[in-house]
């Protein structure tokens, strides 16, 4: 593909104009960084575009796609060349994608039925060793409180011109309250085309609800595993009895897969505790799901600030086998998220709400999934919109920015480019780019 045809972001370009075909010729990479620089003007853009180094080329990744670039498009230190970036320019790469929807997530209940400690909705560890963490004030939506959020909803949406919805049904647990999820989707379609998402343990999802959920337009489910089974049900227990969880939910999905549509994000919980699991994972996973309707995640586990410990870091063998298990999901048939440019959350990262907003179930505004439903951090309600920037700018956080890590940022971008790179090889490879 050259660089004057049409270019998406899940696709790389391998432009004759930009990229050659021989390995970089640029510095020697270090072992397992996989990471460059943009020239001063790209690097200080603000479209979050990232160059690798691969085994074989270049990787350009930026908000309007991936490219394949050759070493004479980037200079001895590791910098995209003024001509190469031109022509990305032209063709598109640096241009952001449109919103398309304004992205509404709401609580639908703030309590949950299961007992993780490294829930960034805890608010400290069971100091008895149990399974019962301290949480944010338990909350659930009403019929009351969705009339008010969809209309804070419409006003944001035409204040920016939006015409569609897109909706996260979010908790605590969004399915200890189904009928504040089957109302909020039924009414929304009132007021816009609305299609939603939802991130659940899916310990409640039934058939029936999956079947009525999807109808109003739910089209995917998230939902985490905390490694293999026996590490999972050590570690996602019932919040009750501490019980363990991992045959519920996977007995959940194929049942949800049955008689629905539902596609399935599947996020592996990666710290000191899973680690060694993970591959057993993918395999049972692999023996009892169906591949081609999930995507594979891995995320290590972060503190918020309730005391919960990772030991595990980003360096050592961590890229190694991050890379291991995107490449095993991918042969057993599970799709893996795609590396892309750094993006701007359409929720938290604009100050205004502009493209999207966070409600909790009793009609409070945050800025972000993480301070919802957490006192002090309240940047407005949905009855009267958002309080001033005098007040909001030290409660607005973005994604992230309440985790603490033992690493800095340089070794956590470090890791980042390394596990990418790699992908993104991997995927040139075997032609799935």
């Amino acid at each position: 593909m050259t660089i004057d045809q049409a270019v998406s972001p899940g696709r790389p370009v391998s432009p004759e104009q930009v990229a050659g075909t021989g390995r970089p010729t640029g510095p020697e990479r270090a072992a397992g960084s996989g990471h460059a620089v943009l020239s001063d003007r790209a690097a200080t853009a603000p479209s979050g575009a990232r160059l690798l180094q691969g085994e074989r080329n270049w990787w350009f990744l930026g908000p309007g796609g991936v490219a394949r670039l050759g070493g004479r498009h980037v200079t001895a230190d590791g910098a995209l060349r003024p001509e190469a970036e031109q022509r990305l320019r032209e063709s598109g790469m640096f241009t952001p994608t449109q919103v398309r929807a304004y992205a509404l997530t709401v609580l639908t209940s703030t309590h949950c039925n299961l007992g993780c400690g490294y829930c960034f909705q805890n608010t400290a560890q069971d100091q008895l060793g149990g399974t019962r963490p301290p949480r944010i004030a338990r909350t659930r939506l009403t019929s009351e409180t969705i009339s008010s959020l969809l209309g804070f909803t419409e006003r944001q949406m035409a204040a920016v011109g939006l015409e569609k919805l897109r909706i996260l049904l979010f908790g605590g647990e969004p399915l200890l309250n189904p009928r504040g999820c089957v109302e909020l989707l039924e009414r929304a379609a009132d007021i816009a085309p609305t299609s939603a998402w939802m991130i659940s343990n899916a310990t409640l999802l039934t058939p029936t609800l999956a079947r009525r959920l999807a109808g109003l337009g739910l089209t995917s489910v998230q939902v985490t595993f905390d490694g293999d089974r026996a590490d999972h049900d050590r570690i996602r227990i019932g919040r009750a009895d501490g019980s363990g969880t991992f045959d519920k939910i996977v007995r959940n999905i194929v049942k949800a897969s049955e008689v629905s549509q539902l596609q399935w994000t599947l996020r592996v919980n990666v710290s000191q505790e899973t680690f060694h699991g993970v591959d057993a994972l993918i395999e049972r996973l692999a023996a009892t799901l169906d591949p081609a309707r999930c995507t594979l995640y891995f995320a290590r586990i972060g503190d918020v600030g309730v005391g919960y410990a990772n030991s595990l870091l980003h360096t050592g063998e961590l890229p190694t086998a991050f890379t291991r298990w995107q490449r095993r999901a991918l042969d057993l048939g599970f799709a893996v998220s795609r590396p892309g440019s750094r993006k701007t959350c359409v929720t938290c990262g604009h100050a205004d709400g502009r493209y999207g907003a966070v409600v909790s179930a009793d009609g409070t505004l945050a800025s972000c999934w993480e301070t919802a439903g957490k006192p002090d951090w309240e940047v407005g309600t949905v009855a009267e919109g958002y309080l001033p920037s005098t007040v909001t700018d030290d409660r607005w956080v973005a994604c992230q920015d309440l985790y603490r890590y033992d690493e800095d940022a340089r070794t956590l971008a470090r890791f980042r480019d390394t596990v990418d790179t790699a992908l993104l090889d991997y995927l040139d490879e075997t032609g799935r780019l």
